[in-house]
């Protein structure tokens, strides 16, 4: 099991990444659209700063986060309405999300072993929270970089990132009206390191191959299938790649093959 302070120092590092990216961008390149519709770089980082903020709730005040779901104009819009509350100039929108991710760092880090903390739809562990932390945060990266385009370079925190699309597989299902399958998937994926990072039972019939990067890509619905280098075997790995969604919530819209239209998770 990945420790959680382990967990919050991938956090931290995948965070000053994204920081360092954008913390040198001139006023108006906050204002360029990214490949989410509608979002420019700055609701980017907004909705990292809002999450953040709705995280530290759950964490430090259940009641409270609950009131933000209850007390929500219409659920639908809750995504895009908590960027553009936060939305605001860039120098005040990098405080408000270091400040905010400092703060559910150290709101993380003092939960107690097995508690769990309410999220939308789910409860989750302290531990489970970071790893989508660190999810959410490479994948509204990518945006980023691709707006810019900036290739990253991939690092060992993919691991988390493909953890929870793994993790998922029947929550994509369930997202998308599915049952969810009772027949394992092996997953065996290639790490920026070309070592081998693999999960359930080795003799499954059912099976995903393929770069880490690119099924993290796929899970946070940054990229088509068909315009990544993965290989299904087996009808529930094929139907999965179609369904797959580490993000809590309904599905995501997805994106068209070769660059087709963005989603917000």
């Amino acid at each position: 099991m990945v420790d959680l302070t382990d967990l919050l120092a991938d956090l931290a590092a995948e965070s000053a990444q994204l920081d360092a990216l954008v913390a040198p961008l001139p006023a108006a390149d906050w204002a360029r659209p990214t490949p989410a519709p509608g979002w420019s770089i700055g609701h980017q980082i907004a909705h990292l700063a809002w999450t953040d903020h709705v995280a530290w709730l759950a964490a430090t005040d259940p009641d409270a986060f609950y009131a933000t779901v209850i007390s929500a104009p219409d659920p639908t819009r809750m995504v895009d309405a908590g960027a553009e509350e936060f939305l605001a100039p860039p120098q005040e929108l990098l405080h408000r999300w270091r400040t905010g991710r400092s703060a559910l760092a150290d709101a993380l880090g003092a939960v107690p072993a097995g508690e769990k903390l309410p999220w939308y739809g789910t409860r989750m562990s302290a531990t489970s929270m970071a790893t989508a932390r660190i999810m959410e945060t490479w994948a509204h990266g990518e945006d980023v970089a691709e707006t810019l385009g900036v290739v990253r370079p991939d690092s060992e925190r993919l691991r988390h990132v493909a953890h929870l699309g793994v993790r998922t597989l029947g929550h994509g299902f369930a997202a998308h009206g599915r049952a969810a399958p009772t027949t394992p998937v092996r997953v065996e994926l290639v790490g920026p390191g070309d070592d081998m990072w693999s999960w359930g039972p080795a003799d499954a019939a059912d099976r995903v191959s393929g770069p880490a990067r690119d099924f993290c890509l796929l899970v946070t619905q940054r990229r088509h299938r068909a315009d990544l280098a993965l290989v299904a075997t087996g009808p529930v790995a094929d139907e999965w790649l179609d369904v797959a969604q580490a993000f809590a919530g309904p599905p995501g819209v997805g994106r068209e093959p070769a660059g087709g239209e963005g989603v917000r998770a």
